[in-house]
């Protein structure tokens, strides 16, 4: 009832903070949710906002659209399309690389790019769901994070890192944390519960960012629940989500509100689950609260840490740097490899 009363009753507040001076980096950006929330970006004085696609051509008329309903923008630099495949390891690393080479700051990255399928394909040796929307998304998030804590140093703010999750998280009886491996389970295309697939695969998100929040300083992490929206998110999931969509579903610009909620949240908004635009770490699901759910996050981060850090020795560094009293030099090496200088 919660969620019939939140998407027929509720509207997320039109975005009017500034975002004057700032770089934004918005994944999956060329359609629906992500397209309209860099809309708004642009509308609110934002310097650079990126669109990280992996259709450039979609990307391009993407940024036409978008300076097209900005006219008082005076430059089309505002908005760049920059090619983005998470299906891709080797992409996420290229890009990544390319925006701690090219970008002089970060003041937001809005993981909003995620698939949702009906049936089970695969991705780099995972499902795709559990791939796109939870490994390769923080494979992301943890590369161009030494960015985000450079940038709060050298210009005393304090970046977001949000991602877009949902409240089908709940949906999810999640038994692979039961397993022995939880990505091994998840990965067995003999499972016979993929409609729940995609509610696990934000589960997962939304367990990591509760697990990894509480070690990371200096950085806003948070995450966001847009409800249900017009989007392109269900074109492989099915009719039946589609009729859903059509008595209950969000405007899509309505719901891309609350990705820029979550972008220019503060710092009270770290480590929590928004929803409607606000912070309401009451509507995670009872399991995500309970003591198994603890232990639950406890062991997916363990494994995918253990996942990221066989991508890529070192990748997770970043929850290191910037914790309090630290002061080991893991900072100073981590701040080098940006190209910003640190200050101890």
């Amino acid at each position: 009832m919660g969620f019939i009363y939140s998407q027929l009753f509720v509207t997320p507040t039109y975005p009017t903070t500034s975002c004057a001076g700032q770089t934004i980096i918005v994944t999956g950006s060329n359609t629906g949710l992500g397209k309209e929330a860099a809309r708004h970006f642009v509308r609110l004085g934002a310097a650079k906002v990126i669109l990280a696609v992996r259709n450039t051509a979609a990307g391009e008329k993407a940024k036409e659209d978008i300076l097209g309903s900005n006219t008082k923008v005076k430059s089309s630099n505002v908005v760049e399309v920059w090619h983005l495949d998470h299906a891709d390891y080797a992409s996420v690393k290229a890009f990544a690389d390319r925006a701690t080479t090219e970008l002089e700051r970060i003041d937001v990255l809005l993981l909003n790019a995620g698939v949702a399928d009906d049936k089970f394909l695969s991705s780099n040796g995972h499902e795709r769901m559990v791939d796109i929307n939870v490994i390769s998304t923080f494979y992301l998030a943890f590369l161009i994070l030494p960015r985000l804590q450079a940038t709060a140093k050298r210009f005393g703010i304090r970046p977001r890192l949000t991602v877009v999750t949902s409240e089908v998280h709940g949906f999810s009886k999640f038994p692979e944390r039961n397993e022995s491996s939880i990505f091994a389970a998840l990965q067995n295309p003999d499972a016979k519960n993929m409609s729940e697939r995609y509610p696990t695969s934000k589960l997962l998100e939304v367990l990591v960012v509760r697990e990894i929040a509480p070690k990371l300083h200096g950085v806003t992490l948070n995450m966001l629940n847009p409800g249900l929206c017009h989007s392109e998110l269900s074109r492989d999931s099915g009719m039946m989500l589609e009729v859903i969509k059509f008595f209950l579903a969000r405007s899509t610009e309505v719901g891309s509100r609350t990705l820029v909620a979550g972008a220019m949240a503060g710092e009270e908004s770290h480590g929590t689950y928004m929803s409607d635009g606000i912070v309401a770490d009451e509507h995670l699901s009872p399991f995500v609260r309970s003591e198994e759910g603890k232990k639950a996050q406890e062991k997916v981060w363990t494994e995918l840490k253990g996942v990221l850090e066989g991508m890529e020795e070192g990748v997770t560094e970043g929850l290191r740097c910037m914790t309090e009293g630290s002061g080991n030099g893991t900072d100073a090496g981590l701040y080098a490899s940006t190209g910003i200088s640190y200050a101890s």
